[in-house]
């Protein structure tokens, strides 16, 4: 397995199926070696994306570049990709070994080459022991390694995966992450992987692109992506449970006000969204003894709060607790609080805000470089 990484590029690419557009003129370009992933909700364009890429369908417009040349009217089977499917798409009357060479025999590679190859894929996703059996008696686990085997046998410049592991329960989903991020560090190969769970993006991807309604909406880091939102959309699909949010309407002295927040406004801004991670609510629980305006956190430190809330239920996910709140906006909010915190549903708690990781997105919904810093009661 030692064929030089491949780099994708998209320019102005677009595809329209009559008046339905699927995907909007964007450009993305992947680096050669790279692990990225295409994230977004069911319908925005991401796996016709991947399917772009590997010539399945044509753009509308625009341009695909694979390895440095332009791949539009280079067929499938020559683009140096491989792609691995949602559905495994296995031969149920082929043993292992026989779907992992499947593709090298149609080619017409000599025998002794399909033997290596097969042993090689084989020794490296675990499946040495499984390749006389038929995909029937194997796990849901154990065929997705298959589907990336044969992927494997090609050595093709860049892999492209179509939510390859939809269809695995909890655990293996986790372990055949595991598995694809370990095979990308030691092929080092360039791989393009679509999914719409943003947990699954954010812990495999060396960068995200996140996709809405055909839209390319951000690419970046995991990081970058989680800690500084392009707009509105990023901030509310990635991450989990879902960014606090809260509408702020023009108030007195140039501030937006909504619910028990104010915040300086931007020139020029008259409304706008404040948003923050649960991670960023630091709640506690008023105690015998605080002063007005004070209260204990789990560690017994004195802390002044931001506002007042009732607590409305509580997840205990062992090492933290979920708690749902009965505002400030129209929606319950949520914050991650220590299991140590004694609370329960019905009791009155106070916030504190992290302002500085705290976001306040504009009227277009696009990220303000003025992040509120600060805030002061209506």
């Amino acid at each position: 397995m030692s064929r030089v990484p491949q780099g994708v590029e998209l320019r102005g690419v677009e595809k329209r199926y009559g008046e339905v557009v699927a995907v909007r003129p964007l450009d993305l370009a992947v680096r050669a070696g790279e692990l990225i992933v295409l994230v977004g909700p069911s319908g925005c364009g991401k796996s016709t994306l991947l399917r772009l890429i590997a010539g399945l369908v044509e753009p509308t417009s625009g341009e695909v570049w694979i390895g440095g040349r332009r791949a539009d009217d280079i067929e499938p089977g020559a683009r140096d990709v491989a792609m691995v499917f949602q559905s495994y798409a296995l031969y149920p009357h082929m043993t292992v070994a026989g779907n992992l060479g499947f593709g090298l025999r149609v080619r017409g590679a000599p025998r002794d080459e399909i033997k290596r190859r097969v042993s090689e894929a084989a020794a490296v996703l675990g499946l040495a022991d499984l390749l006389s059996r038929k995909p029937g008696e194997l796990s849901g686990g154990q065929r997705q390694r298959v589907a990336l085997g044969r992927a494997m046998v090609r050595d093709p410049g860049v892999f492209l995966f179509d939510e390859p592991l939809s269809n695995l329960d909890a655990e293996l989903r986790l372990r055949t992450r595991d598995e694809i991020a370990a095979l990308h560090r030691r092929l080092g190969t360039t791989m393009i992987f679509v999914t719409h769970d943003q947990v699954e993006a954010l812990s495999l991807g060396q960068r995200v692109a996140v996709m809405d309604r055909g839209r390319l909406q951000q690419v970046g880091t995991p990081d970058e992506v989680y800690r500084r939102p392009a707009n509105l959309f990023v901030a509310g699909f990635v991450g989990s449970p879902p960014i606090n949010r809260i509408a702020l309407d023009r108030g007195e002295g140039g501030r937006l006000v909504g619910g028990p927040f104010a915040v300086r406004a931007p020139a020029g801004v008259g409304r706008g969204t404040l948003a923050v991670r649960p991670e960023d609510l630091a709640v506690a629980a008023k105690r015998d003894g605080d002063g007005p305006g004070e209260d204990r956190e789990a560690n017994g430190d004195r802390k002044a709060d931001d506002f007042r809330a009732t607590v409305l239920r509580l997840e205990a996910l062992g090492s933290e607790q979920r708690v749902h709140l009965d505002g400030p906006g129209e929606a319950a909010w949520v914050a991650r609080a220590s299991p140590a915190l004694r609370i329960a549903p019905g009791d009155r708690v106070s916030i504190s805000v992290a302002w500085e990781r705290s976001h306040l997105f504009g009227p277009d919904g696009r990220r303000d470089a003025a992040t509120p810093r600060s805030m002061s009661r209506p």
